[in-house]
C-alpha cells in the first residue's frame, strides 16, 4: 500500500520555546529516554545537532546512519548542499553529492508497519487516513482497527519530512541510498513517499538553519561549506563526553496542552508539521 499526503505547516521553534517551563514541571512518567544508540551527535563549528534515530521506522537506514558514524566515516565531511528552508545535506566523502561509502547501496524503506507499542497519538484525521505522532516523528497512518484485520497486528503508516526531520539522500534509483543523508529545516510533502526518513532533532536546529547555504540557481551547491567536525551515537562516545536526551510522550497530558494551544492559534491551518514532542540533551 502507498499513501501521501500534503504537510504544509511549519513546525514552531516558539511553541517548545514557550512550553519549555511547562515542560519541565511534567512529572517523569510522561517522558521517555532515547538509548545511547539511537542519539546521533553531530559536532559542527557552529555548535551541536542532536538527532533521535528511529530504528522501528527505517531499520536498514538507522544501522548504517549508526555504522559509518561510529567508523568515524563523517568526520570532516561537507554540508555540501543547502537550502534555506529546505534541508542541508552532508555525507558524502567527495563534497559533491555523487559519493557514497564502500558498502552496498541499502533499499528506500518509504512505509513501515506500525504496532500499538509505538504509542502514536492522533493530531488530525484526513479523509484518507490519520496524521499524528510516533515517538518524535510526525506520521501518516490508517486507523488502529486495520490491526485486527492484518496477519501481524499492525498498519500501514509513513513518516513524513516536516522540520527536523533527518532523511536518507539518493539518486534516480529508489534503493540507492548509501551513507549521504539530509537534515529539514522546512516541510516538503514532495518527498513523502519517495525518500526515506530515519529520525528527527532534537536540538540543535538552529545550527541546522545557520548553515552555510547555497543559492537556489545552484541546487543548493556550497562554496567554502560548514563540515561535520564528529559524528557518533552516543553509544559510541567515552561516557564522559556522552550526552543524554529525554523526550515527552506524545500521550502525555503536557504535550496534549502544547498541542491544543497551536491548534487554537492557527485554527484550520493546523498541521501535523507543526509540533513536536519536547526535548531535553543534558551532558557531553
Amino acid at each position: 500500500m502507498k499513501f501521501r499526503i500534503a504537510t504544509i505547516g511549519v513546525f514552531s521553534m516558539a511553541l517548545l520555546a514557550a512550553g519549555q517551563p511547562a515542560a519541565a514541571q511534567a512529572p517523569a512518567a510522561e517522558w521517555r529516554a532515547v538509548a545511547p544508540e539511537n542519539l546521533l551527535v553531530i559536532d559542527t563549528a557552529k555548535g551541536r545537532i542532536v538527532v533521535e534515530l528511529d530504528p522501528a521506522v527505517a531499520p536498514q537506514s538507522v544501522a548504517r546512519i549508526r555504522t559509518l558514524a561510529d567508523q568515524g566515516f563523517y568526520d570532516g565531511l561537507k554540508f555540501h548542499r543547502v537550502l534555506p528552508g529546505f534541508m542541508a545535506q552532508t555525507g558524502d566523502p567527495l563534497g559533491t553529492g555523487e559519493g557514497g561509502s564502500e558498502l552496498p547501496d541499502i533499499p528506500g524503506e518509504f512505509q513501515f508497519r506500525r504496532g500499538r507499542d509505538l504509542g502514536y497519538v492522533n493530531l488530525v484525521t484526513s479523509p484518507t487516513g490519520l496524521l499524528g505522532i510516533a515517538g518524535s516523528m510526525p506520521v501518516f497512518t490508517q486507523p488502529d482497527a486495520q490491526m485486527m484485520v492484518t496477519a501481524d497486528f499492525r498498519t500501514a503508516a509513513q513518516a513524513l519530512f516536516c522540520p527536523g526531520v533527518a532523511g536518507m539522500a539518493r539518486a534516480q534509483d529508489p534503493n540507492s541510498a548509501n551513507s549521504q543523508f539530509f537534515l529539514m529545516t522546512g516541510p516538503n510533502d514532495a518527498l513523502n513517499g519517495l525518500y526515506t526518513p530515519f529520525g528527527r532533532v532534537l536540538s540543535g536546529l538552529d545550527v541546522v538553519k545557520a548553515l552555510k547555504a547555497g543559492s537556489e540557481a545552484a541546487n543548493g551547491a556550497v562554496t567554502d561549506p560548514d563540515i561535520m567536525t564528529r559524528a557518533r551515537t552516543a553509544a559510541a562516545m567515552p561516557e564522559g563526553q556522552r550526552p543524554s536526551a529525554r523526550v515527552m510522550t506524545a500521550r502525555s497530558p503536557a504535550f496534549a496542552a502544547m498541542v491544543e494551544q497551536k491548534r487554537a492559534e492557527l485554527g484550520a491551518r493546523f498541521t501535523v508539521c507543526d509540533v513536536q514532542p519536547p526535548a531535553e540533551v543534558t551532558g557531553g
